[in-house]
């Protein structure tokens, strides 16, 4: 473990969420379900499934190496979730042509610092913060400390991805570059129902989603929302079939294994909701969603027979209707995607940082950085004209 004075406090890198006790963890915002905005992928459950199964681990790639920062007594302040990788895979924000433009001019991008959820799309607080403590001096301590490792360790860069609103002024002022980029998410505004819902929109934009739907069951589909024990072993390896099937044709070798998800059902099967669809007896199609305290995060999808829209009704329609039925505020849905967009999800600006090391490489990343940042907000204004809602009302 390397240690770093950090004031009156010290900034230890350990290799693992076994560093940490449970109930450590759960002392750190957003992690445990007594958090108000509790994130399932924060969790001690997913995170130790994660190491556990080998999904993450040096041989994948993804070195654990979690920053733990503590007071003058050994007590927990603050941690960075951090990986050291040597490949780009898994992260959803994509640097593959910085790495390549550095290489080519002679530097070396690998291995590089990765403060984020593994496989994960989806926004949350990467300085994890003590709830006793001064959140902002224990972003500030976390951000300089994840520089200050990669400048000790003499790799090209740092990185966290799907960064939380409030942990950018740490982050900025720690010397990390911003970057922009889009999801799209359901805002539920607190509607009743579906049909509620629905009345927001156009027309024609209304009729063609019902319309979707309906299609969407036709040869006789039906659809399940599985949460808790209802989600048997059975139900886990069809769920993994689909998930394997997909996501070898997607991505070519797929990131998670059995292993994950048998731990994942063990430990965390309550903030699991499971959309399965199942025609002549058996499954066909399913998604799975995970639980927060105010919102709904859809990820994997997979399916072994191909329907007209059942993909639209698995993966986004079940959503909203769950989120409007449990009264959680925003369904994110994934990555990328813009025919959410006439599904009824927005598009929302989402947040990376990164920290060059290499001064030639910063300045050209910083120049991109400002010219992207331009182009995504034409891009958003251009899709929210799009927007599928009456004209009158959004």
């Amino acid at each position: 473990m390397q240690k770093a004075d950090r004031g009156d406090f010290s900034l230890r890198v350990c290799d693992g969420i076994g560093a940490f006790t449970q109930e450590e963890w759960s002392s750190l915002g957003g992690t445990s379900h007594s958090s108000p905005d509790y994130n399932p992928f924060l969790s001690h459950a997913f995170l130790s499934s994660l190491e556990d199964s080998g999904c993450v681990a040096r041989r994948a790639g993804w070195l654990p190496q979690f920053l733990r920062l503590e007071d003058d007594g050994g007590a927990l302040v603050g941690a960075i979730p951090c990986y050291l990788k040597s490949h780009s895979q898994g992260e959803y924000v994509f640097d593959h042509g910085w790495a390549d433009a550095f290489e080519r001019a002679g530097g070396r991008y690998y291995p590089k610092l990765q403060a984020s959820i593994p496989f994960t799309p989806a926004t949350g607080p990467r300085l994890l913060v003590n709830r006793n403590w001064n959140a902002i001096a224990a972003r500030i301590a976390l951000a300089n400390g994840l520089r200050q490792l990669t400048n000790q360790l003499g790799i090209s860069s740092a990185h966290s991805t799907f960064v939380d609103d409030d942990d950018l002024p740490a982050f900025k002022g720690a010397g990390f570059l911003h970057r922009i980029d889009q999801q799209f998410h359901f805002l539920n505004e607190g509607y009743a129902s579906y049909d509620e819902f629905l009345e927001t929109l156009a027309s024609r934009k209304r009729k063609a989603l019902k319309r979707e739907r309906r299609e969407a069951l036709a040869n006789d589909i039906r659809i399940e929302r599985l949460t808790g024990d209802q989600i048997t072993t059975a139900v886990w390896d069809d769920f993994f079939a689909f998930y394997m099937d997909t996501g070898s044709r997607k991505w070519g070798r797929p990131y998670l294994n059995r292993q994950f998800y048998k731990l994942i059902g063990e430990r965390m099967a309550d903030d699991i909701m499971l959309v399965m669809a199942g025609r002549d007896g058996r499954y066909i199609a399913g998604a799975i969603n995970f639980i927060g305290s105010d919102r709904l995060f859809g990820r994997h999808w997979g399916c072994i027979e191909d329907h007209r829209f059942l993909h639209f009704e698995v993966c986004y329609h079940q959503a909203i209707d769950f989120a409007i039925e449990r009264k959680l505020s925003v369904v994110e849905a994934g990555a990328q995607g813009e025919h959410k967009l006439a599904r009824g999800y927005v598009p929302v600006t989402t947040n990376s940082v990164h920290y060059i090391a290499h001064e030639g490489l910063r300045r050209a990343i910083d120049d991109f950085l400002n010219r992207e940042r331009t182009d995504v907000a034409l891009m958003e204004e251009i899709l929210n004209h799009h927007a599928p809602f009456k004209k009158s009302e959004h």
